[in-house]
């Protein structure tokens, strides 16, 4: 669907919005190369993990400059903008907003800074402490204007941390970063500037992955390790949760700012990761495959041909042709281009569905009994338009398997998921969601299965989008979410004063119990 910007969305038709990604974020430290266009290409790899906005920050040693838009990369930057962007160091961000409104505004890099100290940041991740946060940020500058992205209108947790590490001027972003990142509650993968030193950082539970790389003139890190691997760097290893590393001249040094409780995001697996991407030592499209084995394992079925749906449905489907003996096929062909429009579609298109995604290849499926293999239902919209194409086109029987859990809770640590309201299996048993997108069975992986697919302690990741059971404490006041920041009266002087008590109906401004409430209604 357009935006009113006249910028492309990813999110072609109404009502297909599916998990959206977290952000992905790059930065390199690499004297005498092109640390622009290695920036860039390293957030093609990373297209994936956010499609809203990029943007690339550069320092020469002396300044920095920061080139930024609403859109894709490839739309955002061409030759003359990269080749403007000079320097040694650079710190790159493609967005998908989980704090703070799809606007340019709240694009990333953000820049703050002091009188003889910039610092441009990047931020994967979602802090959950933001009204906190702010509040930090009106106590410092007290009745003193605020200058920089929150004068300008930024509404993203990522701003308030940007301000508040150039608050003081008497100490250096390392020396702040040490004393304020404790402070943070969710999760956050930084990287971050100034004009002399690269800087990464990891939340103590380590939802997100970073990795970090070596060129032969220099050091990377990437939210992925296929990010590293595109421009040509070896990966030494991941960034630790709780660590907070600086690259400058005098080479690499690592602190510990809290104590690690290893908590990573098993939807990474799922979906949100590159096949190619290695997390904690696992390959990520191995772990897929064993969850389509561990699905053919749990709900087997007798049928003719398993496919996938494109992408991240392909690898579990070949694990569960693997384990169950049924040929694997191609039943979809997947629209490369679909989001690359600027044209809005018209109502008779966005009666004809997912077919602007995916068309179904009829000669291989009519009269067939298929498996279909996906990696989650969130509103259960997408995979009744993909049943529907398929019996069309001749499908004898349609049986769904999912490579995760029943999707139930939201995600406050960097997934946009849709509300729990919005969640078909709030409100709905598998049998029920079985009838509801018309499959002749329906089955989902165990959260056992899941788990083990990935390799890694149960203890050590967070499934709370399956469970509800959130391992960082979410704030009892309820003032979480995306816009926590646009609705709650902001007193902080920033020329885009907020404050406002009532409305006119005597009603109370602010969200109140809105974030607990995306819990507790189905």
């Amino acid at each position: 669907m357009a935006r009113g910007d006249g910028r492309l969305t990813h999110d072609l038709l109404h009502g297909e919005k599916g998990p959206q990604d977290a952000c992905g974020v790059f930065g390199v430290w690499a004297p005498g190369e092109e640390v622009a266009k290695l920036t860039y290409f390293g957030l093609y790899a990373l297209q994936h993990r956010g499609q809203e906005s990029a943007g690339i920050a550069t320092s020469d040693g002396e300044k920095i400059l920061v080139y930024k838009d609403m859109g894709l990369v490839s739309q955002v930057f061409d030759e003359a903008a990269l080749t403007s962007l000079r320097g040694h160091i650079a710190i790159g961000h493609t967005r998908y907003s989980t704090t703070g409104g799809s606007t340019w505004e709240n694009a990333q890099p953000t820049l703050g800074g002091s009188a003889g100290r910039t610092i441009a940041l990047g931020h994967n991740g979602n802090l959950i402490n933001t009204a906190e946060l702010r509040a930090m940020v009106d106590e410092h500058f007290g009745d003193s204007r605020v200058t920089g992205e929150l004068a300008r209108g930024n509404t993203s947790d990522t701003a308030l941390v940007t301000t508040l590490l150039s608050a003081d001027p008497e100490k250096t972003p390392e020396e702040a970063a040490l004393e304020l990142f404790p402070q943070l509650r969710g999760a956050f993968c930084f990287v971050f500037m100034d004009e002399h030193t690269l800087y990464a950082a990891r939340d103590p539970w380590g939802v997100r992955p970073l990795a970090l790389g070596r060129l032969e003139r220099g050091w990377v890190v990437a939210s992925e390790t296929a990010a590293l691997q595109t421009i040509g760097a070896s990966v030494v290893r991941e960034i630790e949760p709780g660590e907070l590393i600086a690259i400058d001249e005098d080479g690499l040094r690592s602190h510990r700012f809290a104590e690690p409780q290893p908590k990573g995001c098993v939807f990474e697996y799922v979906y949100l990761a590159r096949p190619d991407a290695v997390i904690r030592g696992r390959v990520v499209h191995e772990a897929r495959v064993e969850m389509g084995r561990s699905l053919a394992r749990e709900h087997p079925v007798d049928a003719d041909l398993v496919i996938g749906v494109p992408e991240s449905g392909v690898p579990a489907a070949v694990g569960y042709s693997q384990e169950s003996g049924i040929p694997f096929g191609q039943g979809f062909v997947k629209n490369a281009y679909v989001g690359r429009t600027f044209i809005q579609p018209s109502q008779t298109l966005r009666q004809l569905g997912i077919r602007l995604k995916l068309n179904a290849l009829e000669h291989t499926i009519r009269g067939k009994r298929l498996v279909v293999v996906d990696d989650s239902i969130v509103r259960g919209n997408t995979q009744r338009a993909q049943i529907r194409m398929l019996r069309e086109a001749g499908a004898a029987e349609v049986h769904v398997r999912i490579s995760s859990p029943p999707v139930q809770w939201p995600c406050f640590y960097g997934i946009d998921f849709a509300t729990r309201a919005e969640l078909i299996a709030t409100g709905l048993g598998v049998e029920e969601i079985r009838a509801s997108i018309g499959a002749d069975s329906l089955g989902y992986i165990s959260e056992a299965g899941m788990i083990a697919a990935t390799d890694q302690p149960p203890e050590q990741l967070c499934t709370a989008c399956f469970t509800g059971r959130y391992p960082i404490d979410l704030p009892e006041d309820g003032h979480i979410g995306k816009h926590v920041l646009e609705t709650l009266p902001l007193t902080v002087r920033t020329g885009h004063d907020r404050s406002v008590d009532v409305d006119v109906e005597g009603v109370p401004i602010g969200v109140g119990t809105g974030g607990s409430g995306a819990l507790d209604h189905p």
